[in-house]
């Protein structure tokens, strides 16, 4: 679905890329809300308000993944589907690259061998565009800081968006407002069918989440890492084949090279994970307290190659946060 989603943008014209965001906010509250009530899971909202430091991070991540949300709306409109899923591709590059310079981290070699592989591309691509990717860069940055927002405030997938968009809710009321105002707006002139699809972008940014979030808890963190590929390579054969974007020989050059630091990064990780199994296989033999330590470590290690992380245990492990949504 989020592969897909490149198909769906087009169908909302003639509605620019900020009436056709700011709905998008307003009906994924909607969508969400009523998943809530289904369920009845509201008693994280009342602890969360009790919070003000958590509040703030659900703003911070709220402005973060307005940004991308924008940005990614208004390149596959104008054209840039391509290079919309350069920004994915790069995504997990820029998640480690932030994970040594903010959070300290440490890379084991193939790591920090893909990150500079990861850094030629950008220098490539940006050679072929005769400009800096800023599509691309400008997803990848924001949804990587996304990222790390939602390590910080630890909530569940479908509560953190509810949470976002409650935020986001006032702002995309007011501007949809606005153009109704300045008869700019093509929610209420543009016929039913125009309305039900600017309604339908709450489905598209909710049901994948939600299905991810099934998902999250029945595969493997290893398998599901490799399964995020398929988005930007869904995204990237639609820019292709369906919208017939140019592809020079320099951008198929960028490419390759993403590519390659991605296949370091997934052998590393696989490679990383089969050890950390032999090591709890080794383990499971030994006394209960040994058992028990080697468990949780192997355990963490398994997590942090599947999040392209840190090669080294934390020594406090703390429940770990649904993922994040996809823009």
């Amino acid at each position: 679905m989020w592969g897909l989603v490149p198909l769906f943008w087009p169908l909302l014209k003639p509605a620019g890329a900020m009436e056709i965001l700011a709905h998008r906010m307003l009906w994924s509250l909607v969508v969400v809300a009523v998943a809530l009530l289904v369920v009845r899971r509201w008693a994280w909202a009342g602890q969360l308000l009790r919070q003000p430091r958590r509040l703030a991070l659900i703003t911070v991540a709220a402005a973060v993944i307005t940004v991308n949300w924008g940005v990614y709306i208004w390149a596959v409109n104008a054209g840039h589907v391509v290079e919309a899923s350069l920004g994915y591709f790069i995504n997990p590059l820029v998640t480690i690259a932030m994970g040594v310079l903010i959070l300290k981290e440490r890379l084991r070699p193939a790591q920090w061998t893909a990150v500079g592989v990861g850094f030629a591309a950008v220098v490539v691509l940006a050679v072929g565009y005769g400009r800096p990717p800023w599509i691309s860069l400008s997803l990848a940055f924001s949804f990587a800081t996304y990222g790390l927002v939602k390590k910080k405030v630890n909530l569940g997938g479908v509560e953190s968006l509810a949470a976002e968009t409650a935020v986001q809710f006032l702002p995309a009321l007011g501007y949809v407002l606005w153009l109704t105002a300045h008869g700019e707006a093509t929610f209420t002139t543009d016929g039913a069918g125009h309305a039900a699809l600017l309604a339908a972008t709450g489905v598209v940014t909710a049901l994948p989440l939600v299905c991810f979030g099934a998902a999250a808890i029945r595969v493997p963190l290893s398998t599901l890492g490799l399964l995020q590929y398929l988005a930007p390579v869904f995204q990237f054969v639609l820019g292709i084949l369906y919208f017939h974007e140019e592809m020079p020989p320099e951008r198929w050059a960028g490419f390759a090279l993403v590519w390659l630091a991605l296949s370091l990064l997934t052998w590393d990780a696989l490679r990383t994970a089969r050890r950390a199994a032999r090591t709890l296989a080794s383990e499971s033999s030994a006394p209960s307290r040994t058992m028990a330590k080697g468990t949780v470590r192997a355990v963490r290690n398994a997590k942090s190659v599947a999040s392209g992380s840190a090669s080294g245990p934390e020594p406090d492990p703390e429940p770990d946060a649904e993922p994040a949504a996809r823009p």
